[in-house]
């Protein structure tokens, strides 16, 4: 069996919840939901869902970063929205972080998130 690698990063927001940034199996490295905290001081950000979707991506890229890894590297993105509305806004930003081998991706509507906020995002990637 793989062994399970738990990561942490000092840079990153703590988590609102009894879970970890990321966890890493063998090749295969699974981060959390990401929301748009503040790492700095673990506030929602103010603004509007392309703000709130530059700070969850750069969230992730904390996280990628710690395991030495880049957005190029990721496989499988959901994306959870509390309105569909924004999502060509949300998209817009996404297309910034990944190009060319896009991930797989689901996007899915939810009632709501933690904190408050507008956008969620999930990644796996391959190491």
């Amino acid at each position: 069996m793989p062994t399970k690698t738990i990561l942490r990063p000092a840079a990153a927001a703590a988590p609102v919840g009894p879970y970890n940034h990321a966890v890493r199996v063998g090749d295969l490295l699974f981060c959390a939901g990401q929301i748009p905290l503040d790492p700095a001081t673990g506030q929602l950000v103010a603004g509007d869902i392309q703000a709130q979707t530059v700070r969850v991506l750069e969230n992730i890229k904390i996280l990628l970063e710690a395991a030495q890894l880049g957005f190029a590297n990721v496989v499988k993105t959901t994306v959870f929205l509390v309105d569909l509305a924004d999502f060509a806004a949300m998209n817009e930003v996404y297309a910034r972080y990944f190009t060319a081998e896009y991930p797989a991706r689901s996007t899915i509507q939810v009632a709501a998130l933690p904190r408050g906020a507008r956008v969620e995002i999930e990644v796996i990637a391959h190491c």
